[in-house]
C-alpha cells in the first residue's frame, strides 16, 4: 500500500499514533455491528438497544485501551529506533522486533480482551433484556466470533501497517543477512483466518436473512452451524487452498536452502501459470544466469588469477592502472628447448602441465598472483593487485618451497631458476583491439627476470636482488652474497644475493632428461 509508506514518511514516529486510531476505530465499529446482529434475534427498544451497543463500547474501549499499551510496550524498540532517525547500527534488532511485532502483540495481550468485552456484554444483555440464563452463553459465543473476528482483522491491518517501516529498517540491514523466521507462518495465518471468515460470514448471512421473528435460541443455532460448517465442508477447500500457495512456496524455500548449501545447479518446479508460477519461473532463470556466471567465473579463473577474475567480473573488462609495492617472481625451466626438441607435442604439453599444476598452487597458497605463463616459464607477483606489506618474505618462502618442491616431485631430472625483485609496478589492463591482457608493467619485472637468467652463471638455484633483501622481515632464510651483478638493460650493478638454506645445493640430472647446467 503505497499511502502507508506516504505517511510513514510524512508522520514518522506519529505514524504509530495513526495506527492506534485505526484500532479504535475498527474495534468500535465491529462492536456496533456485532450489538446490531443481536437486534435481529431479540426484540428490544431504542433504548434497550442504546444501553447495550453504549456498554459493549465501553468494554471494547477498555479492552482496546489494555491492547494498546500492551502493543506500544513490545513496539518500544521499533518506535525508539524511528525516532532517533533510523540508525544503521540498531536497524537488525529493530527489523527482528518489527518482523515479530504483529505475532508479539497477540501473544502478549492473550485471552484478556474476550474475557473484557464478551463476558461482561454477555451477562448484560441477558439481565437486561431478562432473556434464560442460557442466553448468556449464546451472547457469549457471537461476542468470541466478533472479538476473534477483530482481533484477526488487526492482526493482518498490523503486519501491512509495519511494511514500510520494515521496509525502512530493511536498507540498513548487514549484506550478509538473511532474514529470521520471527513472524507467524503463512501456513497458519491461513488454516487461522480462512475458517472464522467462513464463520463471520455465516453468522452474518443467517442474521441479515431473517424475517424479525428469529429468537436468541436461533443465533446459537447459526454460530454453531457456521463453526461446524468452517471445519467440515468448507476445511477441504481451507486444506486445498493451503497446499495450492504453500506447495510452490515450499519447493522455493527448498530449492533457496541447496542454494546456499552451493548447490547452483537448483530448480524449483514450475507447477502453475499463477504469479506463483512466476515468481518459480524468475527464481529458474535467476539462478540459470548464476550458473552461467559461476561457470564463466571459473573457466576465465583458468586462463587468468582467480582473484582478477573476480574483479573484471565486478568491475567491468578495464581495470586501470594502479602502482603498487611489489615482488616479482620468475620460475623457469633451465635446458627446456633441447627437451621440447626431442619430445613429442603432447609429451612436451603434458610436462608442462604437471610442472605448473606444481608451481602456481605453492604461489596461491602464499598468497601471491600467477601472473602469466611464459614458455617453459612463469611470471608471479607478489603485493599486487592486493597489498602485501610482508610481500617480499612471501615470495622467498615461496620460491624455495617451489625449489623443493621441484626436487621432491621430479628427482632431480629437472632443475629451474627463480629470481625475485622488489619495487613499484604499474598493475592493469594493458591490449587493444579488443583484446586485453591484466600483467604487471615496471622495471623490476625486467630485473627479475634477468636475476633469474643469471641463476645460470652463478649455479644457485634461486637469486633475489638487494632490493628485496632490504624488505624481508624475517631472518628466516640463509642468504649469501654474490656480489653486484651488471644486468642487461641495467646500467648500475645490482647487488644479488643466494638463498643457501635449504636451496643450496645445484641439480643435475641423469642423461637423457633436462639438464641443470647452464
Amino acid at each position: 500500500m503505497p499511502w502507508l509508506g506516504r505517511l510513514y514518511r510524512r508522520f514518522g514516529a506519529g505514524y504509530f499514533a495513526l495506527f492506534g486510531v485505526f484500532e479504535i476505530f475498527s474495534a468500535l465499529v465491529i462492536c456496533a455491528a456485532t450489538a446490531g446482529m443481536f437486534a435481529l434475534y431479540v426484540e428490544m427498544s431504542t433504548t434497550e438497544f442504546l444501553r447495550i451497543a453504549l456498554f459493549a463500547e465501553l468494554c471494547v474501549a477498555v479492552a482496546i485501551a489494555y491492547a494498546l499499551i500492551a502493543s506500544f510496550k513490545v513496539a518500544a524498540p521499533v518506535i525508539e529506533w524511528v525516532r532517533a532517525g533510523g540508525p544503521a547500527d540498531g536497524a537488525l534488532q529493530a527489523w527482528r522486533c518489527g518482523v515479530a511485532l504483529p505475532r508479539l502483540m497477540v501473544v502478549n495481550i492473550g485471552w484478556q480482551p474476550f474475557a473484557i468485552v464478551a463476558v461482561p456484554v454477555a451477562v448484560m444483555f441477558t439481565l437486561l433484556l431478562d432473556q434464560p440464563a442460557y442466553s448468556a452463553l449464546i451472547v457469549l459465543a457471537g461476542s468470541l466470533v466478533a472479538v476473534g473476528y477483530s482481533a484477526m482483522l488487526h492482526f493482518l491491518a498490523s503486519e501491512q501497517f509495519m511494511k514500510p517501516v520494515i521496509a525502512d529498517m530493511a536498507r540498513h540491514l548487514p549484506p550478509d543477512f538473511a532474514g529470521a523466521r520471527t513472524g507467524v507462518p503463512l501456513r497458519w495465518k491461513l488454516l487461522g483466518a480462512l475458517p472464522l471468515m467462513n464463520i463471520v460470514t455465516g453468522v452474518v448471512v443467517s442474521g441479515l436473512s431473517t424475517d424479525g421473528t428469529a429468537t436468541l435460541g436461533e443465533l446459537g443455532i447459526d454460530v454453531l452451524v457456521a463453526i461446524a460448517v468452517a471445519f467440515t465442508i468448507s476445511l477441504e477447500l481451507t486444506l486445498l487452498l493451503t497446499k495450492s500457495v504453500l506447495g510452490p512456496v515450499d519447493d522455493l524455500v527448498e530449492a533457496t536452502e541447496r542454494v546456499k548449501a552451493g548447490d547452483l545447479d537448483a530448480r524449483a518446479p514450475l507447477l502453475s501459470g499463477d504469479e506463483l508460477g512466476v515468481l518459480t519461473g524468475s527464481f529458474n532463470e535467476m539462478m540459470q544466469g548464476l550458473s552461467e556466471r559461476e561457470a564463466l567465473r571459473e573457466a576465465f579463473g583458468s586462463y587468468v588469477d582467480p582473484e582478477v577474475a573476480d574483479r573484471v567480473i565486478e568491475e567491468g573488462e578495464l581495470l586501470e592502472g594502479e602502482e603498487r609495492e611489489a615482488t616479482v617472481m620468475f620460475v623457469d625451466v633451465r635446458q627446456f628447448t633441447p627437451f621440447a626438441e626431442s619430445s613429442s607435442p603432447r609429451e612436451t604439453v603434458a610436462f608442462l602441465n604437471e610442472f605448473f599444476d606444481l608451481v602456481v598452487p605453492i604461489v596461491i597458497d602464499h598468497r601471491g598472483h600467477a601472473n602469466k605463463f611464459l614458455g617453459d616459464g612463469l611470471l608471479a607477483v607478489f603485493g599486487a593487485p592486493e597489498r602485501l606489506g610482508d610481500h617480499a618474505d612471501r615470495a622467498l618462502d615461496a620460491g624455495c618451497e617451489i625449489v623443493q618442491a621441484v626436487r621432491k616431485r621430479f628427482r632431480g631430472e629437472i632443475a629451474i631458476g627463480v629470481g625475485l625483485n622488489s619495487g613499484p609496478v604499474i598493475v592493469g589492463s594493458v591490449g587493444g583491439g579488443g583484446r586485453l591482457e591484466f600483467t604487471v608493467v615496471g622495471d623490476p619485472v625486467n630485473v627479475a627476470a634477468r636475476v633469474e637468467s643469471h641463476t645460470r652463471e652463478t649455479g644457485d638455484v634461486l637469486l633475489l636482488t638487494g632490493a628485496t633483501r632490504a624488505l624481508l622481515r624475517t631472518g628466516e632464510h640463509a642468504l649469501e652474497p654474490r656480489g653486484e651483478v651488471t644486468l642487461r638493460g641495467k646500467s648500475d650493478p645490482v647487488p644479488v644475493y643466494a638463498a643457501v638454506a635449504p636451496v643450496d645445493a645445484r641439480s643435475t640430472t641423469d642423461k637423457g632428461h633436462i639438464k641443470a647446467e647452464a
